[in-house]
């Protein structure tokens, strides 16, 4: 992975920040070695994981896969059965959930159904015995922040799904916590309203400069608001990249599968090429596969699969034939999405294949159908070979 981040930048980035690259930063959070077990059920298993300060970090991965308990002993709900959290050099085991500087946003958001949005915001101050002046300059400031000044004397019932939310992160905000916890914050948001509200979490964050940690189940979600993300799964971590180290360079056939459409193409080594490209024989192509991916060191005869993104393959009637890669099928569904159109298309070998391709004009000539003869390809960079 190292080589190739160094060779090329994997996916698009949203800006320079990358402490985890620099050998002499410190991170903000520490989990070493955590295990937390529930009864007879293991929870996390022997977890290790850094996150640094001013990091927009999301843990995903699918429902019990130990996301959400990770966070609960960030925040003091659990404690770990066996190893550390350790958050700006101190270890927090025996640290009580309000003496830890982390707040945490719940999915249901728990607003004071009693309470207008001003007081909601105040209510976590007033606790801590804040004086009431340094109060109401909070709550304005959070109230602006949040877009919501015009609303400081409603109720949440009077407020619509995005406005509960703010108020909620408009809360949690107000202590100032060095680390602010989100539990699925967007899931009872409709999807417009969901992806909206993605992109003005990322600008707050970043004006704001606080350590926001995410647990999401949604992979997009976590794609397009994460500078790192952690993909777990079981209880342990499989991967923590970038979103574009995650989905263009996948360590294993659960990343790839899980994070974004992809077809698995199963095979075998057979060698390399002159300029170091790995011949794959596979049922999907009367040749061999030439794939660049030189991340792998792979013996001959061994078994592998081949990652390939449907947006990454080529379609048409007839290809050139010297096209790399090439497979032969047949249409079997088509998807229109607007934006994209999907092509299921069933190779010669029997396997089925997704194929997408961006609608770039509104009028298409003579489009591909159902039942049509197609050909497919991809280019050698395009793929990952998955060992494991």
């Amino acid at each position: 992975m190292a080589l190739q981040s160094q060779r090329v930048r994997l996916g698009a980035v949203r800006s320079n920040f990358a402490p985890w690259n620099d050998p002499a930063a410190k991170p903000l959070i520490r989990f070493e070695s955590v295990t937390k077990q529930f009864s007879d059920t293991v929870a996390v298993t022997d977890l290790s994981l850094n996150i640094y300060e001013g990091e927009f970090f999301c843990l995903l991965g699918p429902s019990g896969c130990g996301k959400t308990t990770l966070m609960r002993m960030l925040a003091g709900f659990e404690q770990p059965t066996s190893g550390k959290v350790i958050l700006g050099g101190q270890d927090l085991s025996g640290v009580p959930p309000y003496n830890r500087p982390v707040n945490m946003m719940f999915q249901s958001y728990a607003l004071f159904p009693h309470m207008n949005v001003s007081k909601n915001i105040a209510f976590g101050l007033k606790q801590d015995g804040m004086a009431a002046k340094e109060i109401d300059q909070r709550v304005q400031e959070m109230l602006k922040l949040v877009q919501l000044e015009r609303l400081a004397n409603r109720y949440p019932s009077q407020l619509s799904g995005g406005q509960r939310q703010r108020v909620a992160l408009a809360r949690a905000l107000a202590k100032r916590p060095k680390v602010l916890l989100l539990d699925e914050p967007l899931g009872a948001l409709d999807k417009k309203l969901r992806e909206e509200t993605q992109f003005e979490l990322m600008d707050l964050q970043n004006d704001l400069g606080t350590t926001f940690v995410v647990v999401t189940h949604d992979q997009e979600e976590a794609m397009t608001m994460a500078d790192r993300i952690a993909v777990m799964n079981k209880g342990h971590i499989e991967q923590v990249g970038t979103p574009g180290e995650i989905y263009e360079q996948p360590n294993t056939r659960f990343i790839a599968e899980f994070v974004g459409d992809v077809n698995v193409i199963e095979g075998k080594v057979a060698g390399r090429n002159e300029v170091g490209h790995w011949h794959i024989a596979t049922a999907a192509s009367e040749d061999f596969m030439t794939i660049d991916d030189a991340d792998e060191v792979l013996d001959d005869g061994q078994e592998i699969a081949i990652a390939i993104r449907p947006e990454k393959m080529i379609i048409g009637r007839k290809l050139p034939e010297n096209s790399p890669n090439l497979m032969k099928g047949e249409v079997w569904d088509i998807g229109y999405l607007g934006d994209w159109t999907v092509y299921r298309i069933k190779l010669d070998c029997g396997a089925l294949v997704r194929v997408s391709r961006a609608n770039v004009n509104r009028y298409v000539d003579n489009p591909i159908s159902w039942d049509e003869r197609v050909e497919l390809s991809f280019v050698p960079n395009a793929a990952v070979i998955l060992s494991r």
